[in-house]
């Protein structure tokens, strides 16, 4: 067999005639330069990737202290309302006790009070019970000699304690 007549023959004939060409015209520098300005944007875009990658976790970064912090911020109000709440609690507490205590001396103070005035209204009722019985003892056994006997001791005193 005939080695020109074969297909594989002029396949490769043809593959080196085509490689030919590129290097007479100078393809494979326009290839080069065309495959290093895609290896150059690639790596620009790998570049740009890691830079949003690095961005992207610092936000991510920052955004969980954010929220860490948040957390943090929210229990410490709740636990200042906690505390705030006890010690209005505790101060409600005081302040009805104290009232408490106020009103009960009120109370005892006008107890005290009416009792005070019922002892005196007794003493003037007795007083005046006494007053009236002893103007009907003395109506009915003073003598008009005896009354003026009276006057005139008590004028006599009046006189010595005056003197």
């Amino acid at each position: 067999m005939d080695i020109l007549a074969t297909p594989e023959f002029w396949v490769a004939v043809s593959f080196f005639l085509f490689l030919g060409l590129v290097f007479y015209f100078g393809m494979h520098k326009k290839i080069a330069v065309a495959l290093d300005a895609r290896a150059a944007a690639i790596a620009k875009e790998i570049e740009e990737a890691k830079a949003l990658r690095e961005e992207a976790q610092a936000v991510l970064a920052d955004y969980r202290q954010k929220q860490s912090n948040a957390a943090q911020e929210a229990q410490a109000i709740v636990d200042r309302a906690g505390k705030e709440a006890e010690a209005f609690a505790a101060e409600t507490s005081r302040n009805m006790k104290e009232q408490f205590e106020r009103r009960m001396k009120l109370a005892e103070d006008k107890i005290g009070r009416a009792e005070d005035e019922a002892v005196r209204d007794v003493r003037a009722a007795a007083a005046d019970a006494a007053i009236a019985a002893a103007q009907m003892v003395i109506a009915d056994r003073l003598t008009p000699e005896t009354a003026d006997k009276l006057v005139k001791q008590g004028i006599d005193a009046l006189k010595s304690k005056l003197n």
